[in-house]
């Protein structure tokens, strides 16, 4: 399936969308090869019989998860699966000498606490959630490039933190101030039958879910905690858009200068990403939409200040799959393999 010095990845938990989105990274990506699907639910079937429309690129066939035949062929697995099943693969994996790069919840919480009041279920490894980064290469970069074990963001939380960690770590806002309004595409949800997601029910409506309880808010505290140095409660509101990919995020916060200007903050947001590649600081009076991530991994952030109510608000725009998903996982990947973040990932997307 590729060249000797290439290297070699599986992936578990081939069949949902955050999987065919690796399938269809990795395959193109110049310096690995993909020498493991796998999956329980899907065993034994050709991963076209799932997703006709690759059938010209993908002949392989989904096998049933085995963590010798994975650790014996991969150097580096990508876990996508549902919360709590990561956990039980991880310590093995990690033993046999492969890295993991984990897209669910399982290792993006420094104290399993946190995780077990948010998402239940019995853990007992935290030594080895302790050793996990967290995958957000703008903020954890040098760590990224030095780590084993790579608990990659919720696809809400990497789009509020990348708007609000200017703000944060630059002490510009109140932090206790910040509300998050965030709007997310269906496929979200994932590959399954939910009544939700049914097109009869999320067509041609828009609403708010898990108002107040939203499992992506102790992680968004969590990063925003470390930014300001103690800890802090943040206000996040999810909404269901009748479009299948995208998240734009909404940040509004009290600033603690208010002489400070639409064009200081993008002075200061284009300094903070300076060095990095897929966030995009857009132009004053400029704010992303999401068809312009749509198939890419760039964040796009456009600002302004309400000079009348003393607030910043802050608008990010990512593509749910890719940056907020798979698509930063390979970001991760690449630091890993100390390689141009970019490598393999797409920067341009399809429009209109």
């Amino acid at each position: 399936m590729g060249q000797q010095d290439r290297l070699p990845i599986g992936i578990v938990g081939a069949s949902g969308y955050g999987g065919v989105q690796l399938v269809r990274l990795l395959i193109e990506h110049p310096g690995v090869e993909v020498v493991y699907l796998g999956g329980e639910s899907s065993a034994d079937r050709p991963f076209a019989e799932l997703y006709p429309h690759l059938a010209h690129r993908v002949p392989w066939t989904i096998e049933p998860v085995n963590l010798d035949v994975i650790a014996e062929r991969c150097q580096v697995v990508f876990l996508s699966l549902p919360n709590g099943l990561a956990a039980q693969m991880v310590p093995t994996l990690l033993e046999r000498g492969c890295k993991v790069i984990d897209l669910s919840a399982d290792y993006r919480f420094a104290d399993l606490e946190t995780y077990k009041t948010w998402y239940g279920g019995e853990r007992h490894d935290q030594a080895i959630a302790a050793t996990a980064v967290y995958g957000l290469p703008e903020l954890f970069r040098e760590r990224i490039a030095r780590a084993r074990l790579v608990g990659c963001p919720g696809c809400y939380p990497t789009a509020s933190l990348l708007a609000l960690a200017p703000l944060l770590k630059q002490g510009l806002i109140v932090p206790e101030s910040a509300i998050i309004d965030a709007k997310s595409g269906t496929s979200g949800g994932g590959r399954q039958a939910k009544v939700p997601l049914l097109l009869a029910e999320a067509g041609n409506s828009l609403g708010a879910y898990n108002v107040g309880r939203h499992r992506h808010t102790p992680e968004i505290e969590q990063i925003c905690s470390d930014l300001t140095g103690h800890e802090l409660l943040v206000q996040f509101t999810p909404h269901l858009v009748p479009m299948t990919r995208g998240i734009l995020t909404t940040v509004y916060a009290s600033m603690r200068d208010p002489g400070l200007i639409r064009e200081d903050l993008l002075t200061i947001f284009s300094a903070f990403y300076r060095a990095s590649p897929w966030v995009k600081v857009l132009p004053s009076g400029i704010y992303p939409q999401t068809k312009w991530a749509c198939g890419t991994n760039l964040c796009y952030i456009g600002i302004e200040v309400d000079e009348r109510t003393g607030r910043v608000i802050v608008i990010s725009a990512i593509d749910n799959l890719l940056k907020g998903q798979s698509g930063q996982a390979v970001q991760c990947l690449n630091l890993m393999m100390e390689r141009e973040e970019t490598l393999g990932l797409p920067q341009l997307g399809f429009y209109p």
